[in-house]
């Protein structure tokens, strides 16, 4: 079994359990923990009798998002900015089904994994925000073509442009998610479902992720993710985008 510093693996028969194990800082996206998730995935992926994996967080939360402490520098090499745009591909792209269980809060790249992910089940409470432009950075990753395959051009502008904070239930009737459970059930319910469809044919659930994926990438390519890299450390060296972002840090006691 592999071993990681920001995550815990797990398998249980045909099910995978992969969560962010960071609880003490609500598991934030570092350079180091982004790189870890794509082991994971490639881990999984040659795992032969792993149907479904869930992917949750430890502690109060699914995940802070991006690690605020790689953008206090000013500056980002581009392996670093890159990083989760190579996360969400790795988890997207995982040979198993993936099933987001969401609780607490889910922030900015940790929205990004979760719509990486091809099931997402949150907990009634949950709390979503994608506070980029805030931070004055923009929503990197492939995030913004994720988003808008999955609940539409002005959803998406809404949400990114406002940073405004969204229930589970907004989450849900915007298509974000596939089902919205009572507190503390999130994680048995992504296990009930990971179960349910590790009993179908591993061919079947292949061939319809393949589908499914190949049509989502002909409506919204994320060929172009690859650029989010350059935009994200232009931001950083823009001089209205720093002083965005210092006035973000500076409000949360950064």
């Amino acid at each position: 079994m592999t071993t990681f510093q920001t995550l815990t693996v797990a398998t249980q028969g045909p099910i995978g359990q992969l969560q962010l194990n960071q609880p003490d800082r609500l598991n934030p996206l570092s350079t180091q923990c982004l790189n870890e998730l794509v082991e994971a995935a490639d881990w999984f992926n040659q795992q032969d009798t792993i149907r479904a994996v869930t992917v949750s967080g430890a502690g109060r939360a699914f995940c802070a998002g991006a690690d605020l402490a790689t953008f206090q520098g000013g500056s980002l090499p581009r392996s670093a900015a890159d990083a989760g745009r190579r996360m969400a591909e790795a988890i997207e792209s995982m040979t198993a089904v993936t099933i987001a269980a969401i609780h607490g809060h889910c922030v900015g790249g940790g929205v990004v994994l979760a719509a990486a992910c091809d099931l997402r089940v949150a907990a009634e409470s949950t709390r979503f925000s994608i506070p980029e432009v805030d931070l004055g950075i923009p929503l990197a990753w492939g995030g913004i073509q994720r988003l808008v395959r999955e609940i539409g051009p002005a959803p998406t502008r809404d949400l990114v442009l406002t940073c405004r904070p969204f229930s589970a239930a907004e989450a849900h009737a915007l298509g974000l998610l596939n089902r919205v459970v009572p507190d503390g059930e999130h994680e048995s319910e992504a296990t009930a479902l990971a179960t349910a469809l590790a009993k179908k044919s591993p061919f079947t659930l292949q061939a319809t992720l393949q589908a499914v994926d190949a049509a989502a990438e002909s409506l919204v390519s994320t060929l172009t993710a690859w650029s989010d890299a350059d935009s994200l450390t232009t931001a950083l060296h823009d001089e209205e985008s720093q002083v965005a972002r210092q006035a973000y840090l500076n409000a949360r006691g950064r």
